[in-house]
């Protein structure tokens, strides 16, 4: 494809190398390093005149240093030129912050910050033109932006892994652990020909769950928990013993953007799982080698298709459904 440059941050190189091969391309020059004060230094290293420029940066790692340099490298990008910059970013940064907390009293919650709408205010005033993600934690963060934003869904990935992977798929109930996520899993199901049912939680405060009620029967079934992101794992965890002790004879959580933070994989190792598999959205390598029960799925080729679609000026509607992996 000419005029265009896909250039990788430091968050994911790996996911980034295997966009640039199913593209045929070779990663642009970039040298990032920091200042002795922590300040981020980014050099491009060959030219974006007239071309277009894809960065890939998960929202993964040091998150806060990682999107600092997103913002440099798109600014340096523009600057230089570039007739356009689209920001590809697996895993969005901040979008569990994306609405006021309900919790606690007026005075307090109506100070509370919705992160997700400065990070997009953020990507806009460093010069993006566009926007590649996938599965947003809340898909009204796409209101947030005055520029297109393209949010593919891991959806297509999920389903082939369940079909090539479970035997019993036909026989199985597709799970959402909260009733936020009643309209994904309720569209696999729909495409599964299966039942679904989901697990009504309420909290204490963030990360900590205060009790949990199965609406639907799992009874003799294969469970597959089905959700955007897992970070703790404590609500995934808690559902999946609610599930056995509901009578599923197996359980697996099927996740796209696998955070693992804390005490997140001496969990998955001590729960009723017989997998936790998760999208490369965000680096698994090291994770993988604490906790056998993880795997995951390489969506590499949704995000090269949707950018090779937005390069040639077609649309990526089709990504939403159709994806061969």
């Amino acid at each position: 494809m000419p005029n265009i440059v896909l250039f990788s941050g430091s968050s994911h190189h790996d996911l980034s190398q295997r966009v640039a091969d199913r593209l045929g391309l070779e990663l642009g020059k970039v040298v990032t390093k920091k200042f002795s004060n922590q300040e981020t230094s980014v050099e491009i290293g060959e030219s974006v005149r007239g071309e277009d420029v894809y960065i890939i940066q998960s929202g993964c790692g040091e998150i806060n240093d990682n999107l600092m340099e997103l913002l440099i490298m798109i600014n340096a990008c523009k600057i230089a030129s570039s007739s356009r910059v689209t920001a590809v970013i697996p895993c969005f940064p901040y979008a569990r912050q994306d609405k006021k907390d309900k919790k606690g009293a007026v005075e307090r919650w109506s100070r509370a910050p919705i992160s997700a709408k400065l990070v997009a205010n953020m990507l806009s005033v460093a010069g993006a033109d566009h926007i590649i993600t996938m599965d947003l934690h809340a898909s009204q963060i796409q209101g947030f932006f005055d520029i297109p934003v393209d949010n593919l869904y891991a959806e297509p990935a999920v389903l082939q892994w369940i079909k090539e992977n479970i035997l019993e798929w036909k026989n199985c109930i597709i799970v959402s652990p909260d009733a936020g996520g009643a309209k994904r899993v309720t569209s696999i199901a729909d495409r599964l020909n299966v039942e679904f049912a989901l697990i009504h939680k309420e909290r204490k405060k963030a990360n900590e769950v205060d009790r949990m009620v199965l609406v639907g029967d799992v009874k003799d079934r294969v469970a597959i928990l089905v959700d955007d992101m897992a970070d703790t794992c404590g609500t995934i965890c808690h559902a999946a013993d609610k599930l056995v002790s509901a009578g599923a004879t197996k359980v697996y959580a099927i996740l796209t953007h696998g955070i693992f933070s804390g005490p997140a994989i001496s969990r998955i190792n001590n729960a009723a799982f017989e997998a936790v598999v998760v999208t490369n959205t965000i680096p698994q390598e090291e994770k993988m080698k604490h906790c056998p029960k993880i795997q995951f799925i390489d969506i590499s080729m949704i995000l090269a298709e949707a950018i090779r679609r937005t390069h040639n000026g077609e649309s990526v509607s089709y990504l939403f459904s159709h994806v061969p992996l």
